[in-house]
């Protein structure tokens, strides 16, 4: 018996899907309300706090990246999270914290009730100044490293 040939869809690269914004899209189509508008929010605030990150999936999780990541965040029934993505970042801001649930690198907060705008701007602020404080020594470093390195070769000759 011969099989018909089917169609099949060219698969979305996550290249374009994370072009698109999509993502974080049907992300977002799937949480249901009151969590879905103040993600919504979120999202918003991030995007105008760091206008060159872009967005894509982290650990499962909608999230930006600029120069590597920055923040995700994410609804579960009983509140919503801001993920920074870091260890040190929260400790700074711990007194405008004090409201909200907080571990490490997570905030959580009512699904009914946005973090501050404000806020948000800070922590993302801090963590593109962090990323960019990492990304500049790792620039730094390996030229530091191959010179060493040639050197040391050098001189085994």
């Amino acid at each position: 018996m011969k099989r018909t040939p089917t169609k099949r869809r060219a698969p979305v690269s996550k290249a374009a899907k994370k072009a698109s914004g999509s993502v974080i899209d049907d992300y977002l189509a799937q949480v249901p309300e009151p969590a879905r508008t103040t993600l919504e929010k979120l999202r918003r605030t991030v995007q105008a706090a760091a206008p060159k990150a872009t967005e894509t999936l982290s650990y499962q999780l909608p999230a930006f990246s600029y120069l590597g990541p920055l923040v995700g965040f994410r609804a579960t029934p009983k509140f919503c999270a801001l993920y920074v993505m870091s260890g040190t970042v929260l400790e700074p801001f711990k007194d405008e914290l004090s409201a909200y649930d907080t571990s490490k690198g997570t905030i959580r907060f009512p699904v009914d009730a946005p973090l501050p705008a404000a806020l948000v701007k800070k922590l993302v602020k801090a963590r593109i100044a962090e990323n960019e404080q990492l990304a500049m020594s790792k620039t730094q470093a390996p030229k530091s490293a191959r010179k060493t390195k040639g050197a040391a070769s050098k001189a085994r000759r």
